[in-house]
């Protein structure tokens, strides 16, 4: 998502380019990275349109600032939308990825897809993750011709990065607004606040849609911390983890099995049968395809 579809004459001309993010806290929706660039020589008057950061500005003016910078022909702009169910697996995940690792990887992303436009990048500003300088290291390992600057309060600071700020931020804005639940459960509700873990509206969502089984819909980021204490009632789920030797039987560390702790399952295996046998609970997308329990094949 951006303005790729035609590229500018001036994209020839050495240009510079801003990283922002919005959505690192919060424990719903995504993570947007967003990043604005322009020819240098347009450096002076980038600074007259009111970009500010974004968190500065009522969530009216940043949609019309957002609008006026996409009908500019001389600024381009480009998004990277990390789903929350992207962010929870990489984080989970065997070899961990953690939020660091993940937000330099889109900023990574963002500047070789706009080099691969044509554009002719010579400066990239960015708000710090992580060791500012390790940071500028790592970019400019990766990419020797671009000069880049990593600061604190860079969406601050810099109007080039506060644009990104503001791109990344309605984008995201607008994905939790037009989200689309995929769950079927009939008292699923679309009233989650601003997402971030201490808004009481969010808190009460979460305890309202958190399921013993299957845990929580797709717009949550289950890996957060935050679920944890909402999960307490959770069905225990065990994994036989143990490896067979050639001749069928079990390693000599025996049968191990490991319990899904690290996202709050705690309660008994027992009460998850009873819940199954019941109906009650069921979830919609297995009555709708009359799935039921077997026991016996």
């Amino acid at each position: 998502m951006g303005s790729e579809l035609v590229i500018p004459k001036w994209a020839s001309n050495p240009c510079i380019m801003g990283i922002d993010e919005a959505g690192r806290g919060p424990v719903l929706g995504p993570m947007v990275y967003g990043c604005l660039y322009c020819a240098r020589s347009y450096q002076n008057t980038l600074s007259t349109l009111e970009f500010a950061d974004s968190k500065t500005l009522k969530e009216q003016k940043r949609e019309e600032l957002f609008e006026d910078l996409k009908v500019n022909e001389s600024i381009g702009w480009a998004v990277d939308v990390i789903d929350p169910r992207e962010l929870s697996a990489k984080m989970l995940n065997k070899n961990k990825i953690n939020l660091n690792e993940i937000s330099h990887d889109s900023a990574i992303g963002l500047i070789t897809r706009v080099l691969n436009l044509g554009v002719l990048l010579t400066e990239v500003y960015l708000d710090t993750v992580g060791d500012p300088e390790k940071y500028r290291v790592k970019l400019s390992e990766r990419f020797s011709s671009i000069k880049f600057v990593v600061s604190k309060k860079a969406d601050s600071i810099y109007p080039v990065v506060s644009g990104a700020s503001i791109v990344a931020k309605v984008t995201r804005d607008r994905a939790l607004r037009e989200w689309e639940l995929e769950e079927t459960a009939e008292n699923m509700q679309r009233n989650f606040g601003s997402g971030y873990p201490g808004d009481p509206q969010t808190k009460s969502w979460l305890e309202n849609h958190k399921h013993s089984v299957f845990g929580f819909p797709t717009l949550v980021r289950f890996s957060w911390g935050t679920c944890n204490s909402y999960l307490k009632e959770g069905v225990e789920v065990l994994w036989e983890s143990d490896k067979m030797d050639e001749d069928g039987t079990c390693s000599s560390h025996g049968k191990r099995q490991l319990k899904l702790s690290n996202v709050g399952f705690t309660s008994s295996k027992r009460r998850s049968e009873e819940i199954e046998s019941s109906g009650k609970g069921r979830c919609k997308f297995f009555e709708a395809r009359k799935l039921e329990q077997v026991t016996h094949f």
